[in-house]
């Protein structure tokens, strides 16, 4: 199937390993990898940062294939998790950054096709959290209110 906002079919960034079951080379106990994803976002690191700390410098390849929980839901547990998660905030910003760049150059017409295209993925992407219960029904996107929660 093609892609919606680009004409090609690409690939995955990486492939899920074979199996679900932790390897047997990791050592590593689930108490001990909630204490590191715990500890990592007190230092103010994000989930996808605490993911590649853990995998890069501690040999971990999976967190939820050892402790039974994804990052988000061991930081929910611990009330250290982001009220937005963290890819639709990801989102949130660029669309930010692009309107900056459009107040500047009113006449960039890639950018406000651009911008079209970001905040689409982000009303979707709204829709899904919504139905999943991870943000409030009454919760809506809009650039003027939002452009305060990121700054």
């Amino acid at each position: 199937m093609a892609r919606m906002h680009a004409r090609k079919k690409g690939k995955s960034g990486s492939t899920p390993p074979p199996s679900k079951a932790p390897p047997s080379w990791v050592q590593a106990k689930p108490e001990d990898v909630e204490s590191l994803v715990v500890e990592l976002a007190k230092q103010g690191y994000t989930q996808a940062l605490i993911g590649q700390i853990l995998r890069d410098q501690y040999g971990i390849p999976s967190v939820k294939a050892i402790t039974g929980k994804k990052i988000r839901q061991i930081l929910k547990e611990h009330g250290l998790a982001s009220e937005i998660p963290e890819d639709l905030m990801a989102l949130i910003r660029k669309a930010v950054r692009v309107r900056k760049h459009l107040e500047s150059h009113k006449k960039d017409m890639h950018s406000k096709v651009a911008l079209i295209r970001i905040e689409s993925k982000i009303r979707r992407l709204v829709d899904y959290y919504k139905e999943k219960g991870e943000l409030p029904a009454n919760w809506k996107y809009s650039p003027e209110t939002v452009a305060v929660l990121v700054r």
